[in-house]
């Protein structure tokens, strides 16, 4: 019998999320995000990319305007005004230090408790292969969690104006594998498909058997089937890894 989830840890009051791509966090972690911010918890995005690769028919250029606009709209609809791009190309991101020196400028500019990013690890949950975009970010991400607090580490961000932070307690990854943990994203639900919703421009490029293209049936049960090991409520389910 599969082991019920724990409920996540909610001692904490900042946040910051780091991920690839405009719409990660959409696809079930900020249903969590929703419950976070309406308890009044503070918490920003970092998004590695502005998704420009991610529309086959349109400029690259046009498509990285339009899915960062897109990100922005779907990070209000959750509670979350504090979203920085970090510029790095997408579909080609490369785990190596200007990654980690961008992540640890975001850790040291938000200060937070806790770090959230998505499923970084070879494979999701179907077994199907994951990006590399999503693993090097994930990995950069757990190095720029110990490097935000060395002040001989990427020294220059201190003459920036961002001092070394050693706050960091966990990484929160979201649908990971490894899930030991969830978040129960009743009252958080409503406020995450608006949020997914708003990457209309994006979700239209999908083919129209895409199940994300209809995002309240999409995460309405993938939140559902998580929930059948914690309560049966609509639950977001995260790995804790220590920092």
């Amino acid at each position: 019998m599969t082991k019920p989830y724990e409920p996540m840890p909610d001692d904490w009051q900042r946040a910051l999320c780091v991920v690839a791509h405009p719409d990660d966090l959409e696809y079930g972690p900020a249903c969590a995000v929703a419950e976070w911010t309406a308890r009044g918890k503070f918490v920003a995005y970092a998004i590695a990319s502005r998704g420009e690769a991610g529309i086959a028919t349109m400029d690259p250029d046009a498509t990285g305007e339009l899915r960062a606009e897109e990100q922005l709209r779907a990070a209000s609809a959750v509670g979350v005004r504090d979203v920085d791009f970090l510029g790095h190309p997408d579909g080609i991101i490369e785990y190596g230090l200007p990654l980690r020196r961008d992540i640890a400028r975001s850790i040291r500019k938000y200060r937070p408790d806790i770090l959230v990013t998505i499923n970084f690890y070879d494979r999701w949950r179907s077994g199907d292969w994951n990006t590399p975009d999503h693993r090097n970010v994930g990995v950069a991400l757990l190095d720029a969690a110990s490097d935000a607090g060395n002040p001989w580490i990427f020294p220059e961000l201190v003459d920036e104006g961002f001092p070394p932070w050693s706050g960091v307690r966990c990484l929160a990854v979201g649908g990971s594998p490894e899930s030991g943990h969830a978040v129960d994203c009743t009252d958080g639900i409503a406020a995450g498909i608006e949020a997914l919703a708003a990457h209309d421009g994006y979700l239209a490029s999908l083919p129209p058997d895409n199940p994300m293209s209809d995002a309240a049936g999409y995460l309405t049960t993938k939140l559902t089937r998580f929930g059948v090991r914690f309560n049966n409520v609509p639950t977001m389910p995260f790995e804790i890894i220590g920092v």
